[in-house]
Parts: structure tokens; C-alpha cells; sequence
């Protein structure tokens, strides 16, 4: 008995060939300078920011070299496979605009080179696990898990590294017969490769994003086909599939660059050339004085639902993880304001080789800035269509006057310098609530210098008996002959060279009359406000001060 005959016995109905599967997966008929690339996440959960992270980094390598950039759903772990996981990962890359070229969707192919799902490739990895059991670089392991809990108590117990290794893989002495022998007694066994390494000896290993390291040969004999399912397991799996996918680049997180050597070791059994790699820095946030992994349990921000239910611009979250996946954006951004992100040309040099900090005020400030320029009827439709989902409280406001609502989202926006107050669409209702009246219930005033209940009436009596207007170029100059009539200085140079002569000055004027219609000492543009609130308006909100 030999090794053929052990692999028959395992996969007796397998008839196809590594040979066969590499002529229905030829080569891509791409220049050396096109990437291919692959967003393969495994269907376990929500769709989280970690995870767009990385599909950016795939979709920016891909398109800048007019390559291919597709999606791969690892799905081989059932027992931890959420329902609809699928779905919310194909609906926030569509929404994000990072649409792969190729994917599996719905009982829909899009693409030569699948199946896209790696639980319908299962013939295809017994082709290839029978191929390395022929070769023997691959055998059967009967070991129970109760032994490979005892071996690895041991190993801790000597502070010897854990693992299937060296004298510790028991099953990798069997001989060929007596493997058969235990097969056909029904004995259950997984699958596990058979490594040639020496953990002793460096090979070097250049990444992309962490430039030369020096890696340890791999000398783990690892699980490749799981006993429950005879699915395979990642480390196997992702090998077969980037190359016959053909993938020339894989983007990862760091935490994965420990399992290199063995990935690049099964590659090597094959004879097939191994990807680039791109490990990239995890991200992390801020703590109070320290930073820490983002953490899915711990951190709203960390699943993608977050950023929809805070309404924040899809392309807002997209530019902030821009200022992460290289250094230069940002200055490139500045420089170059009417390009798209897709324009930039990625660089893994320019990353990070630590910690990528992500942080919600800079997202705050990224998205206050693409908001600012954004057109009232932009806004009012992004954010209508956000209160629609989210807020029945600002969608009814929105309802009752839509054209009073777009006048309040043009405040100070068609001009030099817009306001910028406005960072997502939960944001909105908290800034305008005091522009109407239904709404309008404030329990303090901020009053500033002028505190005078008497004072102040006399201020907004006199204002709207004389010098309330609302042409826009007189309003100020009204203001100021208020202001000179009542005894505050209307030219703040006179003011500050006699301070004793005078109540106040014409700021404080003003004050008094932007706190007495919104309770608020800071608004935007007090004439805009003026200007929608009209006459009768502005008399209702000022008789209570009468």
C-alpha cells in the first residue's frame, strides 16, 4: 500500500486533478502591472469597520492598476455563521461604492473563476488535500481532543511553544497501513499537512506593508480538512483559492502575519508561487491616555450599522480610513480638492507599520467639512432620506415645510466660508429645534452682558418699533443706530478707548436680540434667522421679554 491508495480511500469519488482544475482557472489574461485582489470575509457577524478597512485597501490596489478586485465569502466555519451576514456585507460594499468586479450574490455569478463561496468548492480542496496525501505532504490524525488538550497542557507546563509538531505529532509517524487499517475500522481523523520546517532557521519575507522581516520556518503540522464537515480549514482553503483565483495581492491584518510562513509552505508544496502579501496595522482608538484595539464588543463605531443609524456621509467614512490607509492623502486631498479619493494612487509604503488610529472627531471634522459644501438640496435629501429610517421626530418636522426646511440648511452655506456645525444628520434636529415653535421650550437663556429683564425689553421693544428691516444690506446699520440710541457703542474702536461712557456695546445689542428668538448666544447668520422667521414671527418670540 502506498500513498495513492490511502488518497483513494479518502476521497474515492474525487476524479478531477489539480491539473484539470488549473485549465478550468487559467491565468488572467493581465499585464505583470495588474493587480488582482480579493475582500473575503467570513460570513460570522456584522459588517464591521475593520472590514471596509480592508476592502478599500483591495478596491484602491485593484483600480489603480486597472486590475480586478472580487469578493470571496470564506464560509467554511458553519457553527459560527450568522443568517443574512452574506447580505449585509454585499449591501454595505454597494453602498460604500467599493463594488468588486467579481462575486457571488443571490444564485448570482458574476465572474469566471468561482464559485465565490468556499462552502461550494468543496470537490475542488479534496482534489488538491488528495494531491498533497499522494505526495505525502498530507496524512490523516486520529488524535482525540482530549490528547491534544493533554499535549498542549505539557507544552505549556515545559514553556514549549504549543502546536502539532516535532515529536508532539504522534500521528505523523504512522505508516501508510496502519492509517488505512484505522480508516477502515471508522476511526474519525482530520486531515493535517505535513510541514518540512525547522522553526530554528530564519527565511527572510518581505511585506508590502511592513517592509523585510526575518520569519521562522513553519514546522506546524495544521489542520487542513475538518473531521465534522470535511471542509477545510483557512489556512488551506485561502491557499487553493488566491491561486486559482489568481490573486496577486492578499491584504490582511497583522494578527495574521505569524500563520505566513506555513501559508507560503503549502503554496511551495504545490509548486505554485505564492501572493504578495500586505499585512496591515490593526485598528486602534483612543482610551483616555491609552489606545487599544477597536473592539466589536466593546465599541458602537466598530460595526458599520453605527455609521448609518448616526447618519454620517458614506464618502465621509471612506475619506477618514483614506487618512489611514496612507499618510499622504490628506495632503494630496488638499492639493488636489476636485479629484476623487479614486484618483489617489495607493502606496502600502505610506502606511502605518503600527497602529492605524481611527478617530471619530477627526471623522467628525472630515464629514462637517463635505457637508459644508454640499447644496441645500443635497443635504435635505441625504438627511430626509436618513430621518426616513432613523427619526420620525425630524422627518415630521421636515414634512410640515420642506422649502422652510431648506432655507434653514442654507444658512451660511452659499458663501466663502459655509458653517460647518453640521457632522452627521443625527446632528441636525439638536441645531434647528429652536426654528420652530412647536419645539421652541428652552429652559435657559443665554444672556450675555445684558441681563436686565427692563433692558432687555427696551432693547427689543425699540428694535422692532424702529429699526427692524429686512433688507439685508440695511439690517446691521439698523442694529447700530439701535445701539447708539439706547446708549451702546456702535463702533467697537471708540468703544474700547472709553468703556465708562458707554452700556455696552453694539455685540451686546445683537446678543440680546439672537438669544431673545433662540435662546442660543451662538446661532448661525442672526439676519438669515430674522430673515426666515419673518415680522410676526420674531414679535411672538420677543413679547415674552415685553
Amino acid at each position: 500500500m502506498n500513498n495513492k491508495d490511502l488518497a483513494n480511500l479518502i476521497f474515492p469519488n474525487i476524479d478531477k486533478t489539480v491539473e484539470d482544475y488549473e485549465k478550468m482557472y487559467p491565468e488572467r489574461n493581465l499585464n505583470s502591472n495588474q493587480k488582482v485582489t480579493r475582500f473575503a470575509p467570513s460570513p460570522t457577524g456584522y459588517m464591521h469597520i475593520g472590514g471596509v478597512y480592508q476592502a478599500l485597501i483591495d478596491f484602491m490596489l485593484a483600480k489603480n492598476s486597472d486590475g480586478i478586485f472580487y469578493l470571496r465569502n470564506e464560509d467554511t466555519d458553519s457553527t459560527r455563521e450568522v443568517n443574512d451576514a452574506t447580505k449585509l456585507i454585499m449591501k454595505t460594499l454597494k453602498e460604500y461604492e467599493i463594488l468588486p468586479d467579481e462575486y457571488e450574490y443571490e444564485n448570482e455569478i458574476v465572474g469566471n473563476y468561482g464559485p465565490y463561496v468556499q462552502s461550494e468548492r468543496k470537490e475542488i480542496y479534496h482534489a488538491f488535500i488528495k494531491r498533497l496525501i499522494e505526495i505525502g505532504r498530507a496524512y490523516p490524525c486520529f488524535c482525540k481532543k482530549e490528547e491534544l488538550d493533554s499535549m498542549r497542557k505539557r507544552q505549556e507546563e515545559r514553556k514549549k511553544r504549543t502546536g502539532y509538531y516535532g515529536v508532539y505529532a504522534k500521528c505523523k509517524k504512522l505508516s501508510v497501513e496502519e492509517q488505512i487499517e484505522r480508516i477502515k475500522n471508522g476511526e474519525p481523523y482530520v486531515i493535517r499537512f505535513r510541514s518540512k520546517g525547522n522553526f530554528d532557521n530564519k527565511i527572510p519575507f518581505v511585506d508590502l506593508g511592513k517592509g523585510k522581516l526575518s520569519l521562522s520556518e513553519n514546522d506546524i503540522d495544521d489542520v487542513i480538512m475538518k473531521s465534522d464537515n470535511m471542509l477545510p480549514t483557512y489556512h488551506f482553503a485561502h491557499v487553493v483559492d488566491d491561486h486559482l483565483m489568481r490573486t496577486t495581492h492578499v491584504v490582511r491584518g497583522e494578527e495574521w502575519l505569524p500563520s505566513v510562513t506555513k501559508h507560503i509552505e503549502m503554496f511551495e508544496a504545490f509548486g505554485f508561487k505564492a501572493p504578495t502579501y500586505i499585512h496591515t496595522p490593526l485598528l486602534i482608538k483612543k482610551d483616555g491616555n491609552n489606545v487599544r484595539k477597536i473592539s466589536k464588543r466593546k465599541d458602537p463605531e466598530a460595526s458599520m450599522s453605527y455609521y448609518d443609524q448616526e447618519g454620517y456621509p458614506k464618502l465621509a467614512v471612506i475619506e477618514s480610513l483614506m487618512t489611514i490607509i496612507n499618510s499622504n492623502y490628506e495632503e494630496w486631498h488638499t492639493a488636489n480638492p476636485d479629484k476623487k479619493y479614486t484618483d489617489f494612487i495607493y502606496n502600502p509604503d505610506k502606511m502605518s507599520s503600527s497602529g492605524a488610529l481611527y478617530d471619530l472627531m477627526k471623522l467628525d471634522d472630515i464629514s462637517k467639512n463635505m457637508i459644508s459644501k454640499m447644496t441645500k438640496e443635497e443635504v435635505y435629501k441625504e438627511s430626509y432620506e436618513w430621518a426616513s429610517k432613523y427619526s420620525q421626530s425630524l422627518k415630521d418636522i421636515i414634512d410640515k415645510d420642506v422649502e422652510y426646511y431648506k432655507g434653514i440648511l442654507n444658512i451660511e452655506r452659499e458663501q466663502k466660508n459655509p458653517r460647518k456645525d453640521i457632522a452627521k444628520y443625527s446632528d441636525i434636529e439638536s441645531l434647528i429645534w429652536y426654528m420652530y415653535d412647536e419645539l421652541f421650550n428652552p429652559d435657559v437663556y443665554e444672556w450675555g452682558k445684558v441681563t436686565d429683564p427692563s433692558e432687555i425689553s427696551k432693547i427689543l421693544k425699540t428694535y422692532m418699533d424702529k429699526y427692524y428691516t429686512e433688507d439685508k444690506d440695511e439690517w446691521f446699520n439698523q442694529v447700530k443706530l439701535l445701539a447708539d440710541e439706547l446708549g451702546y457703542a456702535s463702533n467697537m474702536k471708540e468703544y474700547k478707548k472709553n468703556l465708562d461712557d458707554f452700556k455696552g456695546n453694539v455685540a451686546d445689542i445683537a446678543t440680546v436680540i439672537r438669544v431673545a428668538l433662540t435662546s442660543k448666544s451662538q446661532t448661525p447668520d442672526l439676519y438669515e434667522i430674522l430673515k426666515l422667521f419673518g415680522r410676526d414671527r420674531v414679535i411672538k418670540r420677543f413679547e415674552k421679554f415685553y
